[in-house]
């Protein structure tokens, strides 16, 4: 069977993620694992490439239907981003937050027309996309808007090692969070990590949600979103054959053994967990959309671009789960 192939968009270029995704597609893991195409533009490939003491044998595509999978080399998707405005290394621009956010949506179409099986995003700087106007509030969103889909119905899933942990709500302020807990979009989340777990190759999934309030609300004592929202999602996904227990204290749930993944209700509650056991290492994956789509949970680094000092070990970590997923959905 051949090898899934995994579009790299170049991230915002004046940070590391050039860097990174350079490096991941020169990877012999990755290689072994998939067939990657970068997608951004040319002139901040090599830019990056001429720092760091790197030389790809770069074979430049206008378009994903034109590649040609079987010439070697590492393979580009020139965008042509800064033909007018140069590139600044280590400097907010709009430029900067228009190219990442034009090389995902590339790779999103691509996705869409068959032409690669999954996409994975280097890191974006959200002040320089903010700063070219662009509407953006974390790729889940921008993913179910880019194929169709409400921004409701997509979720984040962080992953390193074998922890797996999916947001109910993200980048929205608290007070809104709160207000986006309701029985639906738990219960959404839910099924949107149970079907993941089976693309990938889980036949019984086993889901573990936390509660939102302290201690999942001390039956009623710190609150009563458990009682009237979460505990009734729980139950109806049970109904429905999942195999999901909760809502427990999101300060101890992650001690539980036998979990598959973990369903939080906010950012901070699955974001701190993660980045203190994985740090710069964990991989966003995107689900509930029609587009396999990773991205790195790590930011763009803006003070060591171009500098040789990035890790690709996220890149790596998400390719190799990407390449998993791909497998499954064949």
């Amino acid at each position: 069977m051949a090898l899934p192939r995994i579009a790299i968009t170049l991230g915002d270029p004046a940070g590391i993620g050039p860097e990174i995704a350079l490096k991941a597609a020169l990877d012999e893991r990755v290689r072994a694992l998939c067939r990657p195409v970068l997608v951004g533009d040319r002139r901040a490939l090599e830019a990056h490439a001429a720092r760091c003491g790197l030389a790809p044998r770069l074979r430049s595509f206008k378009t994903a239907a034109a590649i040609d999978w079987d010439g070697g080399g590492t393979l580009l998707v020139d965008l042509d981003q800064f033909s007018v405005e140069p590139l600044e290394l280590g400097v907010v621009r709009a430029q900067h937050g228009r190219a990442a956010v034009d090389a995902a949506r590339v790779a999103i179409e691509a996705a869409l027309g068959g032409w690669v099986d999954a996409v994975l995003a280097a890191p974006q700087t959200e002040t320089a996309i903010k700063l070219a106007g662009i509407e953006f509030d974390g790729y889940p969103s921008f993913v179910a808007r880019s194929t169709g889909m409400a921004a409701e119905d997509a979720f984040l899933m962080l992953c390193f090692d074998a922890t797996r942990i999916v947001h109910a709500t993200l980048h929205t302020s608290l007070r809104k969070a709160i207000a986006l807990v309701t029985e639906e979009r738990v219960g959404k989340a839910i099924r949107a990590a149970h079907q993941t777990l089976r693309r990938i190759g889980i036949a019984r999934p086993k889901i573990a949600v936390s509660g939102l309030n302290p201690h999942a609300g001390e039956d009623g004592l710190f609150g009563d979103e458990e009682i009237r929202i979460i505990s009734p999602a729980i139950e109806a996904a049970k109904r429905d054959g999942i195999a999901v227990e909760g809502p427990f204290g999101a300060d101890v749930m992650f001690a539980r053994d036998g979990v598959d993944a973990f369903v939080v209700m906010i950012h901070d509650q699955g974001h701190i967990a993660a980045k203190l056991l994985a740090r710069n290492r964990t991989a966003g994956l995107t689900i509930g959309t029609p587009v396999l789509f990773s991205s790195v949970a790590h930011g763009s680094a803006l003070d060591i671009a171009g500098r040789n000092r990035a890790s690709p070990a996220a890149v790596i970590e998400a390719v190799q789960r990407l390449a998993g997923a791909s497998a499954g959905k064949t």
